[in-house]
């Protein structure tokens, strides 16, 4: 898909990975709509970008379809969703109290408040776009849009206290095909990244020393990943027509260990 012109959402573009890509088509000539919870940060992206600023809470199906419908009033309707909204925690499955050695069980709101942005979230997301790209006027080989999402490298090595994030973030890497393959009529692509550690906003607020752990676990290069490297990718795939139904980990050869 030629980039130059098009319309495209781009969901937690507010900072860390959805900035960079929401930059990134910007620079390609996209006309972006930057949807995120923070306004003021939101809004500079899009300022910055000449693109349009919806604020957007994912686990809202009117929120949700109020920013869509504002995107498509300013630009039209949007070939390219790019999912990069998402939440991380770690807590486990069942812990121990330090000083009291109670066993303490998964608070189940912070499992489902995981799922719910992360999982469905996405989904919501994906639903609506792909309800106006169907009905779109077919480009080069019948293509009306991409869709691109996140998982994370979580998806297939978790760690101790990731339960809900990786069965987040595996739920979008499952349905990457079978929403592929309900689109493949339609003229719509669906592919998903999977990052390793790159350093967001949330990493950049740990000590150096622990950055630095971080890094060093990276076969090669033995640094964390840089937001622009997601966005490379992600417009990688919205330009490479025969793309589809694909996953991809981008994350320096790293496997997860256990903690």
């Amino acid at each position: 898909m030629n980039i130059e012109g098009i319309a495209a959402v781009v969901t937690g573009a507010a900072s860390g990975l959805g900035e960079a890509t929401a930059r990134a088509l910007a620079a390609k000539g996209a006309k972006v709509a930057v949807f995120d919870r923070d306004q003021e940060r939101g809004e500079k992206v899009a300022a910055d970008i000449g693109g349009i600023f919806c604020e957007c809470d994912v686990t809202s199906e009117e929120k949700v379809a109020a920013a869509f419908a504002k995107a498509r009033d300013a630009h039209g309707q949007e070939r390219v969703l790019v999912n990069c909204a998402g939440v991380a925690n770690a807590v486990k499955t069942v812990g121990r109290d330090r000083e009291t050695k109670e066993v303490k069980k998964y608070p189940l709101h912070q499992f489902e408040l995981v799922i719910g942005i992360n999982l469905i979230g996405t989904f919501r997301c994906i639903a609506h776009s792909a309800a106006g790209m169907v009905d779109a006027e077919p480009l080069e080989d019948g293509e009306k849009g991409v869709i691109i999402n996140t998982a994370s490298v979580a998806a297939e090595d978790g760690q101790i206290g990731q339960a809900a994030y990786s069965a987040s973030k595996g739920g979008v890497l499952a349905m990457t095909l079978p929403i592929a393959r309900d689109l493949m009529n339609e003229g719509v692509r669906v592919n998903t990244i999977l990052p390793g550690v790159f350093k967001t906003p949330m990493v950049a607020m740990m000590p150096d020393n622990v950055q630095d752990a971080l890094a060093a676990q990276v076969p090669f290069p033995k640094r964390l990943g840089r937001p622009e490297e997601y966005a490379e990718l992600a417009v990688f795939m919205v330009e490479s027509g025969y793309m589809n139904a694909e996953h991809i980990r981008l994350d320096g050869g790293i496997r997860m260990a256990p903690r």
